[in-house]
């Protein structure tokens, strides 16, 4: 099978990291990261395309000549020249430490060189040490910001995206059931449970001959190593180091097998234990009544047999779900289905890769009613955000657009910095011409959270604001969560009718589950967007989806599952 998207991706980012730590020219190593990014939101397989004809890469937005060549090389190899001569150019353990949150490449270079850091843990072991705080180009705030950042993530240092994941994981999965004799196969794990990243991967598959499945596992190409491979389970570890496990169950246990490795160990627990009331066991094999088997067919017979009725995957946290159950409370959860339009986009009006036609356009094969535009503004210089007088020209040319359109609207909007004292960075005139006003924090991440929550009640204060966009701004594994009051911004939003979002970008799934858990039930109301970039990003809704599933959010808890009409009373143009 082809190289995944998400790999070829990963080797270009690492290029990227690399040119960055020697000081290379920041237009190049922003075409990689550009590159990395396109490639692994690519809706077709870019190593097929290189296979096909190498050439095709070009059209690809940002790919140009010698991108083309590495990809192609990357897509047979699985690696590339360049790459082994900058690893081998590197200052050892550099490439690790530009993977901690504050650190940048003159500071790798730093740790690697001077320091002779390695690795994360020894990082962490300097810093705790203080070595750090006395280096020229560190210092004590620098050393405390890494410790703070390296102790917070400790746990999710071995783990990557869930949309990563299923880049390996779901064309492995296609491959088993292609096996003959399989009569059903699941990714279970967090992975199921929709958890924003994964350890490693769980593979249930039910079938007679356990061996051909082993056989068809062990020797897939995503395999760079088997551990383990026996009668009816399996182990392989892929190239980009994640592990999968793989179990074969009989007709009769199949299900008993999916709730086991579903999990989560806390939710298990807590149904064995309505099980043992019973006179019960429930295990992986099934549900017995002494020596008998009673139940384990189906998923569906687990929660039968304890009196309840089927629970969703990413609601099983042992956070209520099997109280809520007992008294008939379970929420009817949001489908992607469900979603009728996207509320966060951007187009060659700011960073993004492609004009609002043609967001508009793929937004309509969707089968969208209505995308809005939301461009940035000018705060941050990076964005290549517009002024007032660019979104006044911005809205004429949308209100062109629409009345070429017959089957999508395209709502008029912008995604404003708040600035550090909490006024916008339009000015009034301007937000209150626009059909939807995005409000978000790209800058001053690290204010006292009583500074930066007065910063984002003001902002959430104003008349014409919206929509609070991946309000915590955190970047997963990059990045911390902004330190505010959420409470008190839940209540902001509240009492003037803002809506809270979850962005669906994997690096961002902001607002996170239990805080979106928490919105929600205040009252908020929310929206899923993924905060496009380019026409492949649209397609990223399921990740944000999924994430308002596990914060227990039905449809008409998301904004976005309203028709066009009942959208526009919700917005501040309506009211």
């Amino acid at each position: 099978m082809p190289l995944p998207n998400a790999e070829i991706a990963r080797v270009l980012r690492e290029i990227a990291d690399l040119l960055e730590i020697q000081n290379a020219n920041p237009f190049r190593v922003r075409a990689y990261r550009n590159a990395a990014r396109t490639v692994e939101e690519h809706p077709e397989s870019v190593a097929a395309i290189a296979a096909r004809d190498p050439d095709e890469l070009t059209e690809i937005p940002g790919v140009g000549k010698d991108l083309a060549t590495t990809i192609t090389e990357i897509a047979k190899k699985g690696t590339a020249k360049q790459l082994r001569d900058l690893q081998r150019e590197a200052p050892a353990g550099a490439l690790e430490m530009l993977s901690v949150p504050n650190v940048g490449p003159k500071r790798a270079r730093i740790l690697a060189e001077r320091l002779k850091i390695r690795t994360r843990e020894g990082l962490l072991k300097a810093a705790r040490a203080g070595k750090l705080a006395d280096e020229p180009g560190l210092g004590a705030v620098i050393q405390s910001k890494i410790l703070r950042d390296l102790e917070a993530h400790r746990e999710e240092e071995h783990r990557i995206s869930r949309a990563a994941a299923a880049q390996y994981a779901e064309p492995l999965l296609e491959r088993l059931r292609r096996v003959r004799g399989v009569t059903a196969a699941d990714i279970a794990g967090s992975f199921r449970r929709a958890r924003e990243s994964v350890g490693d991967i769980d593979m249930l598959v039910r079938a007679d001959d356990g061996a051909k499945v082993v056989d068809a596992f062990t020797s897939a190409p995503e395999a760079a190593d088997v551990i383990e491979s026996g009668a009816t389970k399996a182990a392989i570890r892929l190239h980009n180091g994640l592990r999968v496990d793989l179990r074969v169950f009989d007709r009769d246990s199949y299900g008993a097998g999916l709730h086991y490795f579903t999990g989560s160990k806390a939710h298990n627990i807590a149904i064995r234990k309505l099980g043992q009331a019973r006179k019960l066991k429930i295990n992986e094999y099934g549900v017995w009544k002494g020596e008998k088997r009673v139940a384990g067919r189906e998923e569906k017979e687990i929660f039968d047999a304890v009196g309840l009725p089927w629970i969703p995957p990413e609601m099983r946290e042992d956070r209520g779900e099997i109280e809520a159950a007992r008294a008939g409370k379970l929420p009817d959860l949001v489908e992607l289905a469900d979603i009728r339009g996207d509320l966060h986009s951007h187009s060659t009006g700011s960073d993004g890769r492609n004009t609002i036609e043609e967001m508009a356009r793929a937004a309509e094969e969707l089968g969208y009613e209505y995308l809005a535009i939301t461009d940035h503004s000018p705060a941050v210089r990076v964005t290549n955000g517009m002024d007032d007088a660019g979104f006044k020209k911005q809205m004429a040319a949308i209100d062109k657009l629409n009345a070429k359109l017959s089957k999508l609207t395209v709502l008029k909007g912008a995604e404003v910095d708040i600035h550090k004292d909490g006024t916008l960075d339009l000015k009034d005139a301007t937000l209150a011409a626009l059909d939807i006003v995005l409000v978000s924090i790209h800058s001053y991440f690290d204010l006292p959270p009583k500074e930066q929550t007065a910063r984002v009640l003001k902002a959430l204060s104003h008349a014409h604001v919206d929509v609070f966009a991946h309000p915590t701004a955190r970047l997963i594994g990059r990045r911390r969560p902004a330190a505010f009051d959420l409470e008190a911004a839940i209540k902001a939003a509240l009492d003037h009718g803002v809506m809270m979002e979850i962005d669906a970008q994997p690096e961002r799934l902001d607002l996170d589950d239990v805080s979106a858990r928490t919105a929600h039930e205040r009252g908020v109301m929310l929206t899923i967007d993924t905060d496009a970039h380019a026409l492949p990003e649209l397609t990223g809704m399921r990740w944000g989806v999924d994430q308002a599933r596990r914060a227990w959010v039905s449809k008409k808890g998301i904004a976005n599952t309203r028709p066009l009409g009942r959208l526009l009373k919700l917005l501040h143009a309506a009211r």
